[in-house]
């Protein structure tokens, strides 16, 4: 029997047999489920880090792409995973977030099998973008499971550890792309079935069911046709920009498109019956803050994450293996405080850890720009970037990505593809400012990228201590 899980938010076990409900307590099964929903979140966004370092081996396969082509399959995944997040989250809490999560990770292991086999970069591009949309159904319907199965207490604790997820497979892509490549670049694809199909099983069994009640208002389809050619217009032009040029008539001519695109959405959000993005996620200043400070900390912490890889490579001439290995410590210091994210949150509340975190990613920026040089010296001066790098990564995103966990239960699923799409987005515009600054054969160019990473973790501690909620008398 369905067993009300939170407001305007229906609840069901899977249809395996009798199932306990779902109490003030929390679900029964609830780290059973947040084991799963972490596991396939962590799957899921590893894969828009991990193939940075792969790039080079992936063009040695197919002989006579240049460099341009090869980078759609970064390019191909980053536009329509940031494009169909939203979209995809709020037509989970209609159509059954459980069944929308299911469904992602069957495509998205499917498509990670095509990709592994592809003969030609045309089909790898083709299931590397078929395989950002099972991303994007997955991510944000994670997160819209995990608040009906635990108790209200515990929300700041499970929210941490999932955005500590997210943090701890942005800052291991490297390590694990460059441990992967060293067998084959079709490794990091072909992992990926056998997590998927296990996750189907566990999944299958273990998830209850979650949506809203039958009747309730089906997303606009205007709003959502808007923002889907808002966002895919808006990273097409960054990340196509670097190549073409920023002041090209293609560039300006997207970029415009885009905008008239953005117009729309707004329009839609104010006027619109169910817009895909309603007004109501605004209405608190913490939501609002945390979509502005995600979107820069992530365009910096972007930068970080291949400004790293490719300096360890392309100017101290680390192999991959050598690089990714190198990078490990940044992991290893997200996962640290990651762990620790609901105490360090009952303490100092949501504002103080995340400033703290974007404030580390500039400070690493700051030592990087003063201790980094075109001879190596890993210890002295990379190694203590990568602790605040690390730092930054397991103190900043929890704390905002609990922002969603302050709206209503039913919009949660849209709330955090929202902040994901604010993320992904940010990471786009990072790495097309990476590109554009850097000439990857000296540091001067990276000393560019770093001053704009160091610029944008200061300007999101500055949105969120700007933005933070006023406190009430």
């Amino acid at each position: 029997m369905p067993t009300q899980a939170a407001p305007h938010a229906v609840a069901s076990t899977p249809h395996t047999g009798p199932a306990p409900a779902v109490t003030d307590a929390g679900h029964p099964r609830r780290w059973s489920i947040m084991a799963v929903l972490g596991g396939v979140a962590f799957m899921a966004q590893l894969d828009f880090f991990v193939v940075n370092v792969a790039l080079a081996g992936i063009g040695r396969s197919f002989p006579g792409t240049d460099v341009a082509s090869v980078s759609w399959v970064l390019s191909a995944y980053a536009i329509v995973f940031a494009a169909v997040l939203v979209p995809a989250g709020r037509i989970a809490d209609h159509w059954g977030r459980k069944k929308m999560l299911l469904s992602g990770v069957a495509l998205f292991t499917l498509t990670s099998a095509v990709a592994a086999a592809a003969p030609s970069l045309g089909v790898l591009v083709g299931a590397r973008a078929l395989q950002a949309v099972g991303a994007a159904m997955i991510v944000p319907t994670s997160l819209g499971l995990l608040y009906p199965s635990f108790p209200k207490r515990r929300h700041t604790l499970v929210v941490g550890l999932w955005a500590g997820v997210g943090a701890i497979a942005a800052s291991a892509g490297p390590p694990v792309g460059g441990l992967l490549v060293t067998l084959d670049w079709r490794w990091i694809f072909l992992i990926n079935v056998p997590v998927g199909i296990t996750t189907l099983i566990a999944g299958a069994l273990l998830l209850p069911e979650v949506r809203r009640p039958k009747g309730a208002d089906m997303p606009d389809a205007a709003s959502a046709l808007a923002l889907l050619l808002a966002v895919s217009l808006v990273v097409l032009a960054t990340v196509q920009a670097p190549g073409w040029g920023w002041t090209d008539m293609r560039t300006v001519a997207l970029f415009a498109a885009a905008a008239l695109a953005g117009a729309a959405t707004v329009e839609r959000t104010l006027h619109a019956k169910a817009p895909v993005i309603e007004k109501q996620l605004f209405a608190g200043r913490a939501f609002t803050a945390a979509g502005v400070a995600l979107f820069l900390f992530s365009a910096g912490f972007a930068i970080v994450l291949l400004s790293t890889a490719l300096f360890l490579q392309e100017v101290w001439h680390f192999s991959p293996l050598r690089a990714g290995v190198s990078i490990v410590p940044a992991p290893l210091a997200s996962i640290a405080f990651a762990m620790n994210a609901g105490p360090i949150q009952s303490r100092f509340g949501r504002t103080v850890p995340a400033v703290t975190g974007t404030l580390a990613m500039a400070l690493a920026a700051g030592y990087w720009l003063a201790a980094v040089h075109t001879a190596p010296d890993y210890w002295g001066g990379m190694f203590p970037g990568l602790i605040l790098v690390g730092l930054a990564g397991g103190l900043a995103q929890a704390p905002l990505f609990a922002a969603a966990g302050a709206l209503a239960p039913e919009r949660a699923t849209t709330g955090s593809a929202v902040l994901n799409m604010s993320r992904q987005i940010g990471s786009a515009v990072g790495v097309a400012l990476l590109v554009a600054l850097t000439p990857r054969t000296t540091t001067t160019g990276f000393d560019h990228a770093w001053w704009v990473q160091a610029g944008a973790g200061l300007a999101a501690a500055a949105a969120l201590i700007a933005l933070r909620p006023r406190r009430t008398p």
